[in-house]
């Protein structure tokens, strides 16, 4: 997938529970129509994300993009509620959630009160056991292969972290997603960490600090969240859902408007283009409204509407480029 002419990218997936199905849509599609113009020099994810992006960084350098494909089918599908007790589960969590956020008053639990959140912590462990060989991970790791970063916060030292490369466990990933009010914190290194949708959402700034000769030229975000709503929100749900967008886009664009100043103070000539490079951005947008109690959804035919939608707007950006 590398030329020494192509164009060098880094793809970063953002996270949002169960609607980064659609990233892994995306992903399948670009990689299927992936060619010699273009050359992957770094992936990251947060949350939901952070699985897509693993996925077709171990895919890539252990066989190859088609690969990856089978990984992220193979990964939702061990994710998806399944089963009939997984599926009753699902049905009552995700109404839960849709009551909840329209007011109505339920019994507040921490979860670690209910079993429930390490049950989910251990079927999230095994799932990405099953399908990635983490022992491997720092072997497969070199100067030739993809960046690979992961994101979540730092409970204890209140900072955005991020795990990269061999540093990326079954842990980190894990911490990427743990939603506080429904999964325990993870400790890693004698700290814990919490979800990176309150972090970087997705990490970038880690996919263009690489030394100018693996530096991206284009970043294509792939993006759940709704950038703009044209309505003002009224009721307790339509604030709730724009209130979980907004929490998801805020250091996205913190990120991108960083990467806009470079490009800007190279061209103004205050860095010199022998350190720095412009880099591209684009993004990809589910550009479909969801409520937000639909990111517990684990059913098989909403992750495959997800997916279907993904792999649309993947055709629609390959075709506009």
């Amino acid at each position: 997938m590398s030329e020494t002419d192509s164009t060098k990218v880094a793809i970063a997936c953002q996270g949002g529970g169960s609607h980064t199905a659609f990233t892994a849509g995306v992903l399948q599609e670009l990689l299927r129509e992936w060619n010699d113009e273009y050359e992957l020099v770094g992936i990251s994810g947060t949350s939901g994300g952070a699985f897509n992006a693993l996925a077709v960084w171990y895919g890539l350098v252990t066989a190859d993009a088609e690969h990856s494909i089978e990984l992220l089918d193979a990964l939702w599908g061990d994710l998806a509620a399944d089963t009939i007790p997984d599926r009753i589960t699902n049905d009552w969590v995700v109404g839960w959630h849709h009551m909840e956020s329209n007011g109505y008053p339920f019994p507040q639990f921490s979860p670690y009160q209910l079993p429930g959140s390490q049950l989910g912590k251990n079927r999230i462990k095994r799932v990405l056991n099953r399908h990635i060989d983490f022992d491997s991970v720092p072997d497969l790791c070199g100067r030739e292969t993809p960046e690979l970063v992961v994101g979540t916060v730092n409970i204890n030292a209140g900072e955005f972290e991020t795990f990269t490369n061999e540093d990326v466990t079954p842990e980190a990933v894990l911490a990427s997603a743990a939603v506080p009010n429904l999964f325990e914190a993870v400790e890693i290194n004698g700290h814990y960490h919490w979800d990176g949708l309150f972090s970087q959402n997705p990490p970038i700034s880690d996919l263009v600090v690489a030394d100018v000769e693996r530096k991206p030229e284009e970043l294509w975000v792939i993006q759940i969240n709704p950038q703009t709503r044209a309505e003002e929100p009224t009721s307790l749900e339509e604030i709730a859902d724009r209130r979980n967008e907004l929490s998801g886009n805020i250091s996205l664009n913190q990120e991108l408007r960083a990467v806009e100043r470079v490009n800007e103070w190279i061209d103004e000539g205050h860095l010199s283009k022998s350190d720095f490079k412009k880099i591209e951005t684009h993004r990809i947008q589910m550009g479909r409204e969801y409520h937000c109690s639909t990111k517990v959804d684990r059913s098989p035919a909403f992750l495959q509407e997800l997916m279907d939608l993904g792999e649309q707007r993947a055709s629609e950006f390959q075709a506009s480029k």
